[in-house]
């Protein structure tokens, strides 16, 4: 019987603690999930491991935007992979891009190089690659372990097709982990169309910022997000995607 996989993203430590306890098999750990996650810092891996032993993927992006990286955005890059390595975190979450949208494949085996011994996934990057197909059969190659996808939408439901393709087309290579909009819903839709076994989800939460002082009309940075809300991972909704997992391998 497949294993099934509930991946959550977090970037603070609180929602990895929401997400160990609601029964996630493993953390995405991120920085400012707000704008699609940038690599976190070293501190909070390591405040988060005194708490669990969950494993831990290191998402690795120096910056929002897209994912044609200068030479010293690649530097910086590197050296995220190594730093990561170093504290022991069970993988890394990776991708680069060329110009003309294929993936780059030089600087990806220099990464798989700096990874040796880790878990290495192909992120969204794979999302607005040219050309999916060979782009999964390029990540086969250099030996990375999983691709996070939603199908090249904005939401994985949209992309169920090309996400069944994927799944089939990769006959047990590689693995296509599911992302984007994913809940317990989603997992209950999804798993039967795509045979997809592995997921990633937020969980996220909007709390209330607790401060009772609020000075309007000054942002810190994108004008469309309130400085005066958190996101967070809600432990609830980690378990009910993990009860609608558990019932697909037979464990409910």
């Amino acid at each position: 019987m497949a294993d099934f996989i509930l991946e959550a993203c977090v970037d603070s430590v609180e929602s990895a603690l929401a997400a160990a306890k609601g029964g996630a098999d493993r953390l995405e750990l991120c920085g400012s999930l707000v704008i699609g996650g940038t690599t976190p810092n070293p501190w909070l891996f390591q405040e988060i491991r005194k708490h669990t032993d969950i494993r831990i993927h290191a998402l690795i992006r120096p910056r929002f935007g897209d994912f044609c990286y200068t030479d010293e955005e690649f530097i910086l890059i590197r050296e995220a992979v190594k730093e990561f390595r170093r504290l022991g975190a069970e993988g890394v979450v990776i991708g680069i891009l060329n110009p003309d949208g294929t993936l780059n494949m030089e600087q990806m085996k220099r990464l798989m190089e700096d990874a040796e011994g880790m878990s290495v996934t192909l992120h969204r990057a794979f999302d607005v690659c040219a050309d999916p197909y060979e782009t999964m059969e390029q990540a086969i190659s250099l030996g990375i372990d999983t691709i996070l996808t939603s199908g090249q939408k904005n939401i994985c439901t949209a992309g169920a097709d090309l996400l069944k393709d994927l799944v089939e087309k990769s006959a047990g290579r590689i693995t296509i982990q599911v992302g984007s909009g994913v809940n317990a819903d989603v997992i209950r839709e999804l798993q039967p169309k795509t045979g997809a076994t592995a997921f990633h989800m937020s969980g996220k939460v909007t709390m209330d910022s607790e401060m009772e002082y609020r000075r309007e009309g000054v942002n810190m940075g994108l004008p469309s997000l309130s400085e005066y809300e958190i996101w967070r991972t809600d432990e609830e909704a980690v378990r009910r995607a993990r009860q609608v997992l558990d019932g697909f391998c037979g464990r409910n």
